[in-house]
């Protein structure tokens, strides 16, 4: 007898193939048999009704770091579908951190990934990821290693070039980092510190993934005004280091850039043609989300939150911030100029007395602070905060959503922070994916899509027994009406579940029935192991 069998499923098995009707058969965590099995029994059975029957999804880009460590099961993860969460994302998350830097480095995390109550009693990536089992999670976790906590541990958070000691430092900190589980590197290069880094640096930690066959996971330093000139410099980069290169959350910013998603796309298929992998994630929104002191210059968060928030009381330093906040910086892109203040929402902060920010514009609260100087509010608002206060920025066209969600290359990532009033990614990103663009605006297959949210990250990320239905594999599965599904969030009420997703199993467990969620240890926290890796350093 079987622990479970999923009946009458329409199954979409995640490599691209055609759908076809068949029953599944799981024993404790693995798929053990697919066919039709009438005669066959277990313990428990699912009838799926001729819906999709697929693998779990894969979500490439989240920042649910820190809330995983207080909530072993996220409901607005699951809901969608997710069965595994890429943590570490934009060089600057939970680990590797020392103790010396904790005070900080929770202050700088604030705006991105709230302030949850936990212990923040972990050193290493190893460390981290123990402390994330021992909270017996529902569903799978993996992490990337951070650019900017490997640097704060070799160099703090200063504003300068690393010497060739450190980088040598930072590479050896890097190869512990991958070898404690890590998938990938990250980095950000508009969030400091990795925004002090040169491409020197950044080349040497790229020499260290190309030595264990993973990816470079990279926010790069523009996504608007120079994003073509920052795409060819990290595929020159990235073709003589010879490493993968996955760009974060693809996307063209402000309306004098959006012409330029052709010259994008192509120069991903040229550099794909020349031999050098290159994937991509996206969110299907024409806003993006982050913390407030990303609209700063980069200058401003050299030292950490305590200097910033010091500068931010200087009324010389505060002209200046404003001023090239108006026009940029060759290297470093606006958000405030792209969005303008009227684009810009609060999702969260930090006090009460603040509350009433929360879900309105810059220039709302300006008008209600009777300040005639939005800029001067949204300075104001993250110093009160502490730099604990949230972001939702329209920047975004939705034609080049459209454009780029139709590239084979590409993967998905909700992006989602989850405090405050959160952006409605958080809740809503992959069902209004199968919804609104394959079932209504049939931008591609149903069986395209399941590839790039299943099979596609787990070759990325290295998950060898997951992200496919195939006898052997490990049993994480949805099972939703593609009739149905369809997000429900939205920017003014974002903490809202979709509609219909049927079931969530992770690991042969069923943690999602119909509107019914079931906490329980099923979840596994990934260790990718490096037996064979591709390159020996010296």
């Amino acid at each position: 007898m079987y622990d479970l069998i999923i009946r009458n499923g329409k199954i979409i098995d995640g490599t691209g193939s055609p759908w076809y009707y068949s029953d599944i058969a799981i024993q404790d965590d693995k798929i053990e048999k697919i066919g039709k099995l009438t005669d066959l029994k277990a313990k428990k059975e699912i009838d799926a009704k001729r819906h999709i029957v697929s693998p779990g999804f894969i979500d490439m880009h989240t920042h649910s770091d820190l809330v995983i460590l207080e909530q072993g099961i996220i409901e607005a993860k699951v809901r969608q579908g997710i069965t595994t969460d890429l943590l570490g994302q934009d060089g600057i998350a939970a680990a590797p951190l020392p103790d010396e830097h904790v005070s900080n480095w929770r202050k700088n995390l604030a705006g991105l990934d709230g302030t949850p109550d936990i212990e923040w009693n972990w050193m290493t990536v190893g460390d981290y990821l123990s402390q994330i089992e021992d909270k017996k999670p529902s569903y799978n976790l993996a992490t990337l290693a951070p650019h900017g906590n490997i640097r704060m541990e070799v160099m703090g958070l200063e504003n300068r070039y690393a010497t060739d000691e450190e980088i040598a430092q930072m590479q050896n900190v890097l190869r512990r980092s991958l070898e404690e589980g890590a998938v990938g590197l990250s980095t950000g290069l508009i969030y400091p510190p990795c925004c002090f880094a040169d491409m020197r640096e950044l080349k040497a930690l790229c020499e260290v993934i190309a030595e264990y066959g993973v990816p470079l996971v990279i926010h790069q330093r523009s996504e608007g005004d120079e994003i073509l000139e920052s795409m060819t410099e990290l595929i020159d980069m990235m073709t003589e280091v010879g490493a993968h290169l996955h760009f974060s959350h693809l996307k063209n910013c402000g309306r004098d850039n959006w012409s330029k998603s052709p010259e994008v796309i192509k120069k991903i298929d040229e550099a794909r043609q020349n031999g050098l992998e290159v994937t991509f994630d996206q969110y299907p929104y024409t806003a993006g989300s982050t913390m407030l002191s990303a609209i700063l210059p980069p200058w401003v968060h050299d030292g950490g939150t305590e200097k910033l928030l010091e500068r931010l009381e200087k009324p010389e330093l505060r002209f200046k911030m404003i001023e090239e906040m108006k026009t940029g910086l060759r290297g470093w892109d606006s958000i405030s100029r792209w969005a303008g203040w009227d684009g810009i929402i609060v999702t969260s902060v930090n006090s009460e007395e603040k509350a009433y920010c929360v879900g309105k514009t810059i220039q709302e609260i300006a008008a209600i602070d009777v300040n005639p100087n939005p800029a001067e509010v949204a300075l104001n608002l993250i110093l009160s905060q502490k730099n604990n206060i949230g972001m939702i920025d329209f920047v975004i066209n939705e034609d080049d959503v459209r454009k780029i969600l139709t590239h084979p290359a590409g993967t998905i990532g909700s992006d989602g922070l989850l405090g405050g009033e959160p952006h409605p990614r958080a809740y809503g990103t992959f069902p209004k994916i199968l919804g609104k663009y394959v079932r209504e605006e049939k931008l591609t297959s149903l069986e395209e899509m399941i590839r790039r949210m299943t099979s596609q990250p787990a070759r990325i990320i290295g998950l060898q027994n997951r992200g496919i239905i195939r006898e052997g594999m490990i049993a994480d599965i949805v099972i939703f009406d593609e009739e149905t599904i369809i997000d429900k969030a939205t920017y003014e009420q974002p903490r809202q579940y979709n509609e219909g997703m049927d079931a969530v199993i992770v690991s042969g467990h069923i943690i999602l029935l119909g509107d019914r969620t079931f906490p329980q240890q099923a979840g596994e926290v990934i260790h990718r192991k490096y037996t064979n890796k591709v390159k020996s350093h010296a």
